[in-house]
């Protein structure tokens, strides 16, 4: 005998909602559509759409998180699909929500831990919504500083995560997880790479509730230099994986241990920092939707920390990738936000850092005599710096190589090819090898201005080595660089320097 299907139940949960925000059936599908646009999403819904979920039937995808959202919008605190009787989704619009708490911040970055440490092969496929910059830079601009982050056994108790997972230890990383970043489990063993060799700590497994240290902070911001040395040598997909689950495994217990406020503001600081390094990685291999959400996220986090400068930084790094997307206007807002939102406090290496930032997105739009102006405070503030400053630790490597850098790169977008030369050449001089891939992006820049004047030859021997380097780093970005030398070079294809070049880089493959 056939089953039934089952019956459907109406939402009352729905239904209450949309009377206590006065909306009408059409109403709340319009604000749907208006919301998934800002996404990127073409959604088509009206209100014989909403009359069926009003009988019981589930969204799919990621509308129960916009209508979520709408809701949340609408009646200024923070609802879930589950507390509108809808199905959670999958994480696509999840991510770009800056939390209304540092609870809900540590659930939300969690989960996006948990999601990527899970190889969900379709967060990386999630696209890049300019629209999404707005609401959690705005946010971070105007917000408060949160009164308390320190938990206690109680409250650690009460907040378990809501998914669990096999084990909450350390995770094992290896070198095979660092060689082959998205497969696998990590081996047993030491965290190696050339001559860096960092033993593993043997400890008791780390549970929901127990205590953070100072140790277990400096362990955060240990491991957060070792990732983030290479990924300046070897490109963002060499560890990032690994990263992802040492967010997944040592992050979150800590973020759910116990802590008082002095020591909870500086674990949120360090969480901040590997959220922002892996939104970082994420850009890097070209997860661009991923990586956007790692940087609200960190921006989010940096807010419990209290730490303006950082999150400032994580909008500069915000501001970079909309630079590399082409996106220059939004590029310019998020360098004048973290600008407003730091003050006039820091010190000059973090202003000159945040003025190139600006002149990067100038320089995308054409705007020569703005980014010219940025450039120039960028580097008067850089010259002010002087030994002793008291710098932060993410802003210690901005110096003369990285401004030249900067220069180059600008010149090289408004087309002043000679200016742009110079500069590229003094950055490689300054630059030290450790930057391998800072140093590969300089060449290219270099080659493109040595093509722009006429000087195909030098162009090409330049455009072969950063393939060359290319090749040995795992980061789309690098090799987008170089593809896009050789689609400037097109126009001089049957230019024997050309077809040198091309036999010489089909030679590497």
């Amino acid at each position: 005998m056939t089953e039934r299907p089952a019956q459907r139940v109406p939402n009352r949960q729905l239904s209450a909602l949309i009377a206590e925000a006065g909306f009408s059936n059409a109403g709340l599908a319009r604000r749907v559509d208006q919301l998934g646009l800002e996404h990127g999403l073409d959604l088509r819904y009206d209100k014989t759409s909403v009359t069926r979920w009003l009988r019981g039937q589930q969204p799919r995808g990621t509308t129960p998180a916009l209508i979520a959202e709408v809701f949340t919008r609408r009646l200024g605190r923070r609802l879930s699909a589950q507390d509108l009787g809808l199905d959670a989704c999958a994480p696509v619009y999840a991510g770009l929500e800056f939390a209304a708490t540092p609870e809900e911040a540590v659930d939300i970055a969690s989960g996006l831990w948990r999601k990527d440490s899970g190889s969900h092969a379709e967060l990386r496929k999630i696209a890049f919504t300019p629209a999404g910059l707005v609401v959690p830079s705005r946010d971070w601009l105007i917000g408060r500083a949160d009164e308390r982050v320190g938990r206690g056994a109680e409250q650690a108790a009460a907040r378990v995560p809501e998914q669990g997972r096999p084990e909450l230890g350390r995770p094992e990383l290896g070198r095979a997880d660092l060689g082959r970043p998205e497969q696998g489990r990590p081996e047993q063993g030491r965290l190696l790479t050339g001559r860096t060799s960092v033993p593993r700590q043997r400890q008791i497994d780390r549970g929901p509730g127990q205590r953070v240290t100072g140790g277990d902070i400096a362990a955060l911001r240990s491991v957060g230099e070792l990732f983030r040395t290479l990924d300046h040598a070897y490109g963002g997909g060499h560890a990032r994986q690994a990263l992802v689950r040492y967010l997944e495994h040592e992050a979150e217990p800590m973020l759910r241990g116990t802590y008082g406020e002095t020591t909870g503001r500086r674990l949120f600081a360090a969480a901040a920092d590997l959220t922002r390094l892996a939104g970082w990685t994420s850009y890097d291999i070209a997860a661009h939707g991923l990586a956007q959400r790692y940087f609200v996220q960190a921006l989010r986090l940096a807010q419990a920390a209290g730490d303006r400068p950082y999150g400032a930084y994580v909008l500069i790094t915000m501001s970079r990738q909309a630079v590399y997307l082409g996106h220059g206007r939004e590029a310019v807002q998020l360098a004048r936000v973290a600008q407003q939102g730091v003050g006039s406090g820091p010190p000059p290496v973090v202003q000159a850092l945040l003025h190139s930032a600006e002149a990067r997105g100038h320089a995308v739009l054409g705007e020569v005599r703005a980014s010219t102006a940025s450039l120039v405070r960028a580097e008067r503030a850089l010259g002010a710096a002087r030994p002793g400053d008291d710098v932060p630790h993410w802003a210690r490597d901005y110096d003369e190589a990285q401004l030249a850098d900067e220069f180059g790169h600008c010149h090289r977008d408004l087309q002043q090819y000679r200016a742009s030369a110079q500069h590229a050449e003094r950055s490689l001089q300054l630059r030290a090898p450790s930057y391998a891939r800072s140093r590969l992006f300089c060449r290219v820049v270099l080659a493109t201005a040595r093509l722009g004047l006429g000087e195909l030859d030098q162009a090409c021997a330049l455009g072969a080595e950063a393939a060359q380097q290319a090749m040995e780093m795992r980061s789309v970005r690098a090799v987008e660089y170089v593809r896009d030398f050789e689609r400037r070079l097109e126009p001089y294809r049957d230019a024997s320097a050309v077809r040198g070049y091309r036999e010489r880089v089909a030679a590497l493959s």
